[in-house]
């Protein structure tokens, strides 16, 4: 047996936070923009708001990715401090963002068991923030759909949108610096790991 010192996705977890918080700023003169053009369509403003989703698109995508590398990250990492504790599959982890309906509870739960299986300092406010951030998520979802189909334009759905996403991206933030936190602590032990030459 030999021995390595496992650690957090601390970079990882800085760079995820970082393109959140990109997205999260693009989608705010996203919806602007958006919101000038069904108000006052002209070709300036069709091309304005047109270049702008564009770039939220790329930005949200690479949040999307980086967050989904970490969380599988950190699952692996609270599956190897406690083996017994249950946590998501490998697959199901990413998978369950993916599927309608599901991707409405599951993606929750599946945080607060790798959070719950990374330390054994998970608290009662740990799981508030992460209850605070989904409710933000699923509110922003929730808002946004009701807005497109019943009042495309409303200026007071586009705030409460774009409140809700901007609450949920620092709260996601939070979640992340959490639980970044808690398994650095946990992970600062040698952990022992068979020899590649036996």
């Amino acid at each position: 047996m030999t021995s390595v010192t496992r650690t957090a996705p601390r970079r990882l977890a800085r760079a995820t936070q970082t393109a959140v918080a990109a997205a999260a700023v693009a989608d705010v003169f996203r919806t602007v923009a958006l919101r000038d053009h069904y108000l006052h369509p002209t070709d300036a403003s069709l091309r304005r708001s047109g270049l702008i989703s564009m770039v939220f698109v790329y930005l949200m995508t690479l949040a999307t990715v980086l967050f989904l590398v970490w969380l599988a990250r950190s699952r692996r990492n609270a599956q190897e401090l406690s083996p017994e504790a249950t946590v998501p599959s490998p697959g199901w982890t990413i998978a369950a963002w993916f599927i309608p309906v599901v991707n409405l509870f599951v993606p929750r739960r599946s945080v607060l068991d790798i959070g719950r299986a990374g330390s054994a300092s998970w608290e009662n406010r740990d799981t508030a923030l992460v209850n605070l951030w989904w409710a933000a998520w699923v509110g922003h979802a929730l808002v946004l759909t009701a807005a497109n189909l019943a009042a495309p334009g409303s200026l007071a759905l586009l705030v409460v949108t774009e409140a809700l996403f901007l609450a949920a991206a620092v709260l996601v933030g939070l979640v992340i610096e959490r639980i970044t936190a808690l398994q650095g602590a946990a992970l600062r032990v040698t952990v022992p790991v068979a020899d590649p030459q036996s």
